[in-house]
């Protein structure tokens, strides 16, 4: 997909606050429990596949939802979105709620496809 300059001068501008992990260190995480991953695409794009184990909170939805879902402002989170940038955007606002251990997953679904992460279909 191709984005807008303004789009991405966004997106890199959270990315410089944001850390970002890699799909092996977010599998070994989610795989040991030690973080919840969030897919933060929309609702046809999780409908189509989505990461094992994650749940869903769409960039829309979760700066409303977020507390009820995770109220424990150190847990530790890990998003993903498509390809970073939208991950990175959300990270960086969770982060501005009060969060103190949220990560967006470098490279997004795409990334983790390309690793042969395990997927589910369907909600």
């Amino acid at each position: 997909m191709e984005h807008s300059p303004g789009f991405l001068k966004l997106a890199e501008d959270a990315r410089s606050r944001v850390r970002e992990i890699s799909v092996e260190e977010t599998r070994a995480k989610v795989e040991q429990g030690q973080a919840k991953l969030i897919d933060v695409r929309e609702e046809s794009e999780w409908a189509a596949g989505h990461a094992r184990g994650a749940r869903h909170l769409g960039k829309g939805i979760i700066e409303r939802d977020i507390e009820k879902q995770i109220p424990e402002k150190n847990a530790e989170i890990v998003l993903y979105c498509g390809g970073g940038f939208r991950s990175a955007l959300t990270a960086d606002v969770l982060q501005r709620m009060g969060y103190t251990n949220v990560a967006s997953m470098a490279g997004g679904w795409r990334a983790w496809q390309e690793k042969a992460g395990p997927v589910e279909q369907g909600p």
